[in-house]
């Protein structure tokens, strides 16, 4: 913490995902049922979706709004286009909803609901622990699919209320190596250490500066 900061840090911890729920399990045993929960997300009507709902609410035939909406093209780095913007790009669309009153009136419709919420969901990895019962703290919901309660707020709100987000976080290369650790020692006796392997290593710079990263977390992608 520093006066510089703006918002409360979170915390970010990573597991191997085989074992993420025991964390969870530890955490709740260890503050208390009534102060921990996990974090609500919510989605919302991106504009294929608002294409497709408010279709089907228009009892329009299905084949006319899943060619309309496959017509929206998709942008980059997950960043995709909003209705307005795609009628300013694909000039048959625009076409379409010009000489087709009911075109025209989908478009006008799903224009409004686009960036609506649509649903909410949990959190894959946000959990909150409070000093005090969290419904003192934050109003809280029941998701079906979980166990413990999850907060009404999303993360950037949640924040505001004083209390710190935790991100446990499953991550599959860890349990890669815990599996290659128990293998090893099955299969040839040797017990591996991987809290003692020394972070200067000669020969595993020398790998990352060859470019071999693939399967290597965080050092993969482009």
């Amino acid at each position: 913490l520093n006066p510089e900061r703006v918002s409360m840090p979170d915390i970010d911890i990573d597991f191997c995902y085989e074992r993420r729920q025991e964390v969870i399990d530890y955490v709740i045993r260890k503050y208390g049922e009534a102060n921990v929960a996990q974090i609500i997300t919510f989605g919302t009507m991106a504009a294929r979706a608002a294409i497709k709902d408010v279709g089907r609410a228009l009892a329009m035939p299905y084949a006319d709004v899943d060619r309309i909406s496959k017509m929206i093209p998709a942008g980059a780095q997950g960043k995709n286009p909003t209705l307005p913007e795609a009628l300013e790009q694909v000039p048959e669309l625009e076409e379409m909803r010009q000489n087709d009153p009911q075109v025209n009136k989908l478009f006008e419709i799903a224009i409004k609901l686009e960036g609506l919420y649509r649903n909410s969901g949990m959190h894959a990895a946000g959990v909150v622990i409070g000093d005090r019962p969290l419904e003192e703290l934050v109003p809280l919901y029941k998701d079906p699919r979980a166990d413990m309660p999850v907060t009404m707020y999303d993360m950037k709100y949640v924040e505001e209320t004083g209390l710190i987000k935790f991100d446990f976080l499953g991550l599959k290369t860890l349990t890669v190596i815990q599996r290659a650790v128990d293998w090893i020692k099955r299969a040839q006796g040797i017990d591996l250490d991987m809290e003692a392997v020394p972070l200067d290593d000669a020969e595993t710079y020398k790998m990352l500066q060859e470019g071999k990263t693939t399967a290597v977390f965080q050092f993969e992608s482009a």
